[in-house]
């Protein structure tokens, strides 16, 4: 069985949407695109090659198409990108220019995918694919990076429709400029108690 891997860049009130660039995604009137860019130094420049090793990817569609924009031209900052499979989930897209790219139409086959052998799978962006990943337990770990600053608006990491789920720390980085690094695994069901009891 292949993990499911949802690494992702985060404010502290839980935007997701367009951390890269003005121009990443700006649906929605989102006007903060670019967000992660000034907390960048060497140890998040560090802790970010190790997140980009090459695995496969499962990506929603919107965001599938904002990487076969741009990342096919610029495989010399993310090596492996254009070798590994993309995974992509889409009721409308069916094929692609971009070598290894396969098509899934629904949860049934991420959870075939998943219980496959094979490498682990990372989720970059997506936040909608995210969303349902997260409502059918499909999601083994959670690789978050914090940063601190409030936006207010946008596109977010939870929703409504995420089922309880307990997750642990299993390694974390705060770079000079506070931005957390922090990777949590699976970890049941939710446990409940009272505090000093």
């Amino acid at each position: 069985m292949r993990k499911i891997i949802v690494t992702t860049f985060i404010t502290l009130d839980g935007v997701m949407q367009a951390p890269g660039s003005p121009e990443e995604d700006p649906s929605g009137g989102f006007k903060y695109g670019g967000w992660s860019a000034p907390y960048g130094d060497e140890v998040s420049g560090k802790a970010m090659q190790k997140q980009m090793e090459p695995a496969d990817l499962l990506l929603g569609r919107k965001t599938f198409e904002i990487f076969a924009s741009y990342w096919p031209q610029h495989s010399g900052y993310w090596p492996g990108i254009n070798e590994v499979t993309k995974y992509v989930l889409s009721a409308t897209m069916q094929k692609s220019d971009w070598q290894n790219t396969t098509f899934l139409t629904s949860v049934a086959d991420i959870e075939k995918l998943k219980n496959t052998d094979g490498a682990d799978i990372k989720v970059w962006g997506s936040s909608e694919l995210v969303h349902l990943l997260l409502a059918h337990d499909l999601v083994d770990e959670l690789w978050l990076k914090i940063y601190p600053v409030l936006l207010g608006e946008g596109k977010r990491l939870f929703n409504n429709s995420t089922i309880p789920a307990a997750f642990t720390l299993t390694e974390s980085v705060v770079t000079p400029g506070g931005v957390i690094f922090a990777n949590y695994k699976r970890a049941g069901e939710v446990k409940t108690g009272i505090i000093g009891a």
